[in-house]
């Protein structure tokens, strides 16, 4: 699947920060429970604006984090809705930017605006790009049982099925021990 440079990274980045909580993380805790956490987040995935570090601010970003593991598993009309709903909120006007090294992408809110509302509306952008080429089921959650990890599915054929190698290894291996205590 093809999308824009901008569009890739906001969505890369959406399933970064949904396997964060502790149902998808690899450690099963809040891997963004502290701020200083937030910010090496932030930091790691070259996310530039204005950053508060304090604890009102991650409060807003796992909210906003819980929004968009939710929207995520939308069917294509109920993330429509939502997208609509998170860009209207935000009184989003579009505009296309060049910073920190990125060539030209779409902004819709001041680089001063409140963080969780930033990459709320920065995943919104990229989502109306997945909705308007039909491509939602792309955005999928872990097939492995005891995972809820988000995943984005880029590939050509649209097979993928886990969020990482560690759980489809974990759920063939759960397969293959199956499939020989049937077989004694």
């Amino acid at each position: 699947m093809h999308f824009a440079p901008d569009t890739v990274d906001a969505l890369e980045f959406a399933v970064v920060l949904g396997n964060t909580a502790p149902d998808a993380s690899r450690s099963g805790e809040d891997e963004l429970a502290t701020p200083s956490q937030l910010v090496a987040l932030l930091t790691e995935n070259s996310y530039s604006g204005r950053v508060d570090g304090d604890e009102p601010e991650l409060r807003e970003v796992h909210e906003t984090r819980e929004r968009l593991r939710r929207t995520w598993s939308l069917d294509r009309d109920a993330a429509a809705l939502e997208v609509n709903a998170m860009l209207a909120e935000a009184r989003a006007l579009p505009y296309l930017m060049r910073h920190d090294g990125f060539d030209w992408h779409l902004h819709a809110t001041a680089q001063d605006a409140p963080l969780a509302e930033r990459i709320r509306v920065e995943i919104a952008l990229a989502l109306v790009d997945v909705i308007r080429s039909d491509e939602t089921g792309r955005l999928r959650v872990c097939a492995a049982d005891d995972c809820t990890g988000l995943l984005l599915d880029l590939s050509r054929n649209g097979s993928k099925r886990f969020c990482s190698v560690r759980c489809g290894n974990r759920m063939n291996m759960i397969a293959f021990r199956a499939r020989k205590e049937h077989d004694a």
